[in-house]
């Protein structure tokens, strides 16, 4: 069962009503998997219900440009954390439905012009236990959209708030059991390897974690696993990937990989070493077999990859049921994806563009796409050091003045107790920027010529934490 706090299932009820007597809605939602998966809820919601609306995927630099135009303005994943007063005007109404920690305090947070959601509201803490499709959800979920569940799990998701524990907590779960009561998603304790449906296995144990271990990035090594634990990688001419390994197959490579990765990290790690390897997946049962869309992780990548290349429409298409045509462009878009991402990777590792200081390592990528900088960062990670966080720098792009920030580091780090979302806010406002996100993925908007001075106080910050 689904439990929600009283308040805010009071708040949900005003921002219904808001939704039935408005009739000319904007949507304005973030560009990520929780972002465009929260406007997919949303939209599909309002086509039931016959009502008129658009949508715009917009990053969050881009609020302070936007004009209230509209009967109802709706923010889906943001909106929280900025000044919102120039939308709520005589003639325009705003509702925002978002997970990060909010500027204005509850009581600001119902007025005549404004209805505002968000769980820090109700001491729910948005980082892991919902999240912005989460709360969009709930309110397709005061309408009786209960089969739109599916696209909360998969907001989760992409959000990683499952990443820290392994599993979904909070409203997260009561989401998940919706969707599962439903018979649209399943949810299975697995190792915890992306690709479980289209990678072949020892491609996928190639990118396995990002702690260096001799399998990283070598396939031949993983091929030699592979067959020293009796794990055959093919099933006649097709490649095996990890849904067709058998429970004991999947045992005997637990069993390896936290004994390799055990003798790869310090002591006091050795404890989470089980937790970087296991933990529950989703497959949502109205998919295919081996398609991308299947598995939830692989289906959050896909979608990424449109938004991150400016194609959110395709994503949107596909989440709300188009598996012809918008398909087909996702599947596209996902292999351009990976081609920019290895062209990438590659024009970092030759030329040693990682430069390590006392506490972190960071790379300048002027030739990285602001929207892919920080997915960059999570893969070269694996090529560095991996007991410091990672940095990438690039310019914002899109005749914008500043720079984009993107912090990624092992789970490691955060098991230490170490949220770089709080720090790289407070560093990034030290340098006339904004700035924030999760313990492991994070970034910050600075101005230009700051990235000297950013740098050495978030070095200094993470003296002693390191």
């Amino acid at each position: 069962m689904l439990k929600s706090h009283n308040s805010m299932n009071l708040l949900f009820k005003r921002a219904q009503e808001l939704v039935n007597k408005s009739e000319d809605i904007k949507i304005y939602t973030h560009i990520d998997c929780d972002g465009v998966t929260a406007g997919a809820i949303l939209s599909s919601m309002l086509d039931r219900l016959e009502k008129d609306h658009e949508i715009e995927f917009i990053s969050l630099d881009k609020i302070e440009d936007l004009e209230s135009e509209n009967e109802l303005t709706i923010f889906t994943d943001l909106g929280s954390g900025q000044d919102m007063n120039k939308f709520c005007t005589s003639s325009s109404k705003t509702l925002i439905l978002d997970h990060h920690p909010p500027v204005r305090k509850i009581e600001q947070s119902v007025n005549g012009k404004l209805v505002e959601l968000n769980p820090h509201f109700h001491n729910i803490d948005g980082s892991y236990e919902i999240s912005g499709g989460g709360m969009t959800y709930l309110l397709a979920r005061t309408f009786g959209y209960h089969d739109l569940s599916w696209m909360g799990v998969l907001s989760a998701v992409g959000d990683m708030q499952n990443s820290f524990s392994g599993k979904m907590v909070g409203l997260n779960n009561g989401i998940l059991s919706e969707s599962i009561q439903n018979n649209l998603v399943e949810s299975k304790y697995d190792l915890a390897i992306y690709g479980r449906q289209t990678r072949p296995i020892f491609v996928a144990l190639s990118y396995f974690g990002d702690v260096n271990l001799p399998i990283t990035n070598n396939k031949t090594e993983c091929l030699l696993l592979l067959n020293k634990l009796d794990i055959p990688s093919k099933n006649g001419r097709k490649h095996r990937s990890l849904c067709d390994l058998s429970i004991e197959e999947k045992s005997r490579l637990f069993s390896e990989l936290v004994r390799m990765l055990s003798r790869e990290v310090p002591s006091r790690y050795v404890k989470y070493v089980p937790k970087l390897i296991s933990g529950d997946s989703y497959e949502f049962l109205m998919e295919e077999k081996y398609s991308p869309l299947r598995d939830a992780s692989e289906f959050s990548t896909a979608v990424n990859a449109c938004g991150r290349h400016s194609h959110h429409k395709v994503a949107l298409n596909v989440l709300k049921g188009d598996r012809g045509a918008g398909l087909d462009a996702m599947e596209h878009l996902a292999l351009e994806h990976r081609r920019y991402l290895a062209k990438k990777m590659e024009w970092i590792r030759g030329d040693d563009r990682i430069i390590p200081l006392n506490n972190l390592q960071y790379f300048e990528g002027s030739e990285i796409k602001s929207e892919v900088i920080g997915t960059i960062a999570g893969m070269i990670l694996s090529y560095g050091d991996w007991k410091k966080p990672i940095i990438g720098f690039t310019p914002i792009g899109d005749n914008k003045e500043g720079i984009k920030v993107s912090l990624r580091c092992s789970r490691l780090l955060a098991y230490d107790g170490i949220h770089f979302g709080n720090l790289i806010r407070k560093v990034a406002e030290k340098v006339g920027g904004s700035g924030g996100g999760h313990s492991v993925a994070c970034g910050a908007y600075i101005p230009e010529g700051s990235t000297s001075k950013f740098l050495t106080l978030l070095d200094e910050s993470l003296k002693g934490l390191i």
